[in-house]
């Protein structure tokens, strides 16, 4: 046999050697979904609704039969998980403030060999990933200008509001007549009923909702329509 076939020959066996000592991995991953984009972050902190893509990220898994257990824990990871998932990815939001773990149990099983990364291995090797949800924060403001200058044109909660998971807003007029409502907190009032500019004026707003903390938000105030007022000011008057 030449030089160049033993050699050729080596480094195929050394590459099969090399094939036969690779074993299943799995590099847990999570992604969130942002007003700015997706961002990848193992500890992520934000305000509710978060909404995030899990994936197990499995390699090497050849032969292997595959299954997964994602368990997401809040606080701790003491007791039972709150939820459980059994797919390879999931998807889920977060609307409960406070810290939660997440971490993926996966097992390779081919023929009498077993690959297994569970509960020794995230309480050694693994490292959590976690989400942490701000507490909730509300606030409306006392007046807005609809003038058209684009500042304050539009009635809306203030601009720190965070961890709100429910929310509907009603606006009324003197008499009690319902104007407008909405049920988003970026959403809001643009001074109008039924296409046409309400005039210069006190209004009335009332707020239901609801944080990821549990708070309740009551609402009731009145809302000052200033037409001819213009500021270089946010909205938080």
């Amino acid at each position: 046999m030449k030089i160049r076939q033993i050699i050729s020959f080596i480094l195929l066996l050394f590459s099969a050697g090399a094939m036969a000592d690779e074993y299943p991995t799995i590099a847990p991953t999570a992604t969130y979904i942002t007003k700015d984009g997706e961002e990848e972050n193992p500890a992520k902190s934000g305000s509710a609704p978060l909404q995030a893509i899990f994936k197990a990220n499995p390699e090497n898994v050849g032969l292997y039969s595959a299954t997964y257990e994602w368990r997401f824990y809040h606080n701790d990871m003491q007791g039972d998980p709150y939820l459980t998932r059994y797919e390879e990815n999931t998807e889920y939001t977060f609307t409960k403030a406070g810290g939660h773990y997440i971490v993926c149990y996966a097992t390779f099983i081919h023929g009498n060999d077993t690959i297994a990364y569970t509960k020794e291995y995230w309480e050694t090797e693994g490292q959590p990933l976690t989400c942490t949800v701000s507490q909730s924060r509300l606030e409306m403001p006392n007046a807005f200008s609809p003038n058209g200058d684009d500042i304050n044109d539009v009635y809306r909660a203030k601009s720190n509001y965070q961890s709100i998971t429910e929310f509907h807003a009603y606006i009324f007029n003197r008499w009690g007549q319902k104007l407008y409502e909405w049920t988003d907190p970026a959403g809001g009032w643009d001074g109008k009923y039924n296409g046409h500019d309400v005039k210069q004026g006190v209004y009335y707003v009332l707020v239901k909702a609801k944080g990821a903390d549990g708070i309740h938000y009551n609402i009731k105030k009145d809302v000052n329509l200033l037409r001819g007022f213009t500021t270089p000011g946010s909205n938080n008057y």
